[in-house]
């Protein structure tokens, strides 16, 4: 059950509950209203007859009667005992107050005098009060449901504003803001405040971050390529081997590392063709087997017409695929079964933390998946989040690791 439906809900029935409380309080109080009058009436016309007989010794009064044979037998007992009371009781015309009491005594039997008033009227004038109570209680708990449904609907609705948005700024989108949610400055407007608050802080961080990425990048890029060249010149031998490989290692990482502050800055625009991704693959994996000497297995299920920059889905495609040489085992298969392309290798699969968070900048994850920067497969998911591709990774039941591209299709 959502929020506003538990709000409508805890409205209703405390609604309710105040509603039949009320009406409980009100009834109780009309019956004893009601009957007190009518005892009263009763005993004022049985001290009436009472008196007149101790005058008179006739029993005169308005429904006056002796040993009335409809009398309760309760209110008839307590009178035989010499006492006087009262009781409601069934009458000639419905219910009755009766009020009763013994005379004579000695040698002479004790007559019970009762008096009769009418209760009927009482009862209908109750019964027709706790319709109204009804009707009323009814009307007072719908409408204050509504009012409920309705303070509810815009609470939910300004959560939900306030969670969308909150989803798109954990998906990237630093620059997406809640704003005002209304006027009032509740617990919800202070909500929506915090979480701008905090993306504003967290798009500044980043974007210190990714400037200071790209300004040592760059600031390395230009000694590094004088290195390289200086490396170059250096007399054939294997210590000049070493030099020179880890040189161009150096140069490749400043290259992944002002690609990787690019797709940050979303500085590049893709440029989209229609294509057949079959034959476009084909040549990227004989360009790439050719290049890096490295076997690949390339095969074609089914193609399809996709969407796509093929620059940057050659860059997803060679990170993926080095990427299973580095750190997976031989065979590495790279598949097209109409527009989803999978690249496959049979090691030991990507570690949990990869799997559950996403690829992360300069970790490899488990030391059985080699060594690296950790740079390949987050450039290959940037490139695939600016096409609008769909990048997953798991582990094959058979063992190795899958990276499945799904490529939007016309």
């Amino acid at each position: 059950m959502n929020l506003r439906r538990q709000i409508a809900a805890t409205v209703a029935l405390v609604s309710f509950l105040v509603a039949l409380t009320v009406g409980l309080l009100v009834h109780q109080a009309s019956v004893h209203q009601h009957t007190a009058q009518a005892r009263k009436s009763a005993e004022n016309a049985l001290d009436s007859a009472l008196t007149g007989y101790d005058r008179t010794g006739e029993l005169v009064g308005w429904n006056t009667v002796p040993n009335d044979p409809a009398l309760p037998p309760e209110l008839r007992r307590l009178a035989e005992r010499g006492r006087q009371g009262s009781a409601l009781g069934p009458g000639p015309n419905g219910t009755a107050m009766w009020g009763a009491a013994g005379i004579g005594g000695g040698p002479t039997p004790v007559q019970v005098v009762s008096v009769r008033v009418d209760y009927a009227d009482d009862e209908k004038a109750i019964a027709e009060l706790d319709r109204t109570i009804l009707v009323s209680a009814a009307l007072s708990v719908v409408v204050t449901v509504l009012a409920g449904v309705f303070a509810a609907d815009r609470i939910s609705r300004r959560l939900r504003i306030a969670a969308r948005t909150a989803r798109t700024i954990a998906q990237g989108d630093l620059a997406a803001r809640i704003g005002p949610l209304g006027r009032p400055r509740d617990e919800v407007a202070e909500l929506a405040a915090a979480v701008d608050s905090m993306s504003a802080v967290l798009s500044s961080k980043l974007a210190s971050e990714q400037r200071f990425t790209a300004d040592v990048a760059h600031e390395l890029r230009t000694p590094l390529t004088g290195l390289l060249t200086a490396a170059e010149l250096l007399p054939p031998g294997r210590p000049t081997e070493l030099v020179q490989d880890r040189v161009r290692v150096l140069c490749s990482l400043t290259e992944d590392l002002l690609e990787v502050s690019r797709l940050d800055a979303r500085a590049e625009r893709p440029e989209l063709a229609v294509v057949p991704l079959g034959p476009v693959v084909t040549r990227m994996v004989t360009r790439m087997v050719a290049a890096a000497g490295q076997p690949t297995e390339l095969r074609v299920v089914a193609d399809a017409v996709v969407t796509t920059d093929v620059r940057r889905l050659d860059r997803i495609v060679s990170n993926l695929v080095a990427n299973a040489h580095r750190h997976g085992r031989a065979p590495v298969l790279v598949q097209v079964d109409g527009p989803c392309l999978t690249v496959r290798d049979h090691g030991a699969g990507y570690p949990e933390d990869i799997l559950r968070e996403g690829p992360q900048r300069f970790r490899t994850g488990a030391r059985e998946r080699g060594h690296g920067h950790g740079l390949g497969l987050t450039i290959a998911q940037g490139h695939a989040e600016a096409l609008g591709i769909t990048l997953h990774l798991r582990n094959d039941q058979a063992g190795g690791a899958v990276a499945e591209l799904r490529l939007p299709t016309d």
